[in-house]
């Protein structure tokens, strides 16, 4: 099997796990060092919910300029809306894969939220946007 160039072997143990701030202030972030091991071309965090339960834009209309987005559910649930694709609850043990640029927003989750996400490349930007103009019109 042919090694991906740049590409290096990463063992990220929980016992080091170390949960910092990140893009939204009702969750702590785990980077599990998949930037540096893939040399950019992906990221993967474990999300949770930290108990801060004021608004963070996230509620807003939103879209992540990437390539690749998956969310698998480790713990809890939470509500998004998807622009062409309605609202989803996903719970633990559910997987989301997001299309490139899909708008969507998160409605609520629980307060034992935890997601997987994995993205590339792994310097994504997070946009806010207007509302689809489905969801504008009602």
């Amino acid at each position: 099997m042919q090694e991906r160039k740049g590409w290096t072997f990463v063992h990220n143990a929980a016992e080091d796990a170390e949960w910092t701030p990140g893009l939204r202030d009702i969750f702590e972030y785990r980077d599990l060092a998949i930037k540096e091991g893939t040399n950019g071309d992906f990221v993967a965090h474990v999300i949770r919910h930290n108990g801060n339960e004021a608004p963070d834009g996230v509620q807003q209309w939103h879209i992540h300029e990437c390539d690749f987005q998956m969310v698998y559910v480790l713990n809890g649930w939470a509500t998004f809306e998807y622009e062409g694709q309605g609202e989803h609850t996903i719970r633990k043990g559910d997987c989301i894969l997001q299309t490139p640029m899909i708008r969507h927003r998160e409605i609520k989750c629980s307060s034992d939220f935890e997601v997987l996400e994995i993205v590339s490349p792994a310097d994504f930007k997070t946009k806010l946007v207007d509302a689809p103009d489905a969801v504008a019109a009602e």
